[in-house]
């Protein structure tokens, strides 16, 4: 069953980096989701899609891939762009639109 490890991006409802720094394995599905016929809810007959696991460094979940034996492909980090912004920078003069409530 094939997996993926990935550093997962950061929540964009927060200012920080809080659960960003880790890098996740995560197993891959191999058969589609089907619809239960009673209820119409999607299900899945493999229980490895629930399993996420987390490393602190790509080394770590790679070397752990190889020593179980699990076929991997390992997505690159996503570059962090970071905007310093002012709260003063709302009432600067000269600023191209005008500020409203």
């Amino acid at each position: 069953m094939p997996a993926r490890i990935y550093k997962p991006a950061r929540n964009a409802m927060q200012s920080g980096k809080g659960k960003s720094e880790a890098w996740v394995l995560e197993f891959e599905q191999e058969t589609p989701r089907a619809a239960d016929p009673l209820m119409g809810w999607t299900s899945a007959n493999e229980t490895t899609t629930q399993v996420k696991l987390k490393f602190e460094t790509r080394e770590e979940a790679e070397a752990y891939a190889r020593r179980k034996g699990i076929a991997y492909q390992v997505q690159p980090e996503a570059p962090v762009k970071m905007q310093k912004k002012s709260y003063s920078d709302n009432f600067k003069f000269g600023r191209s639109e005008n500020w409203t409530h």
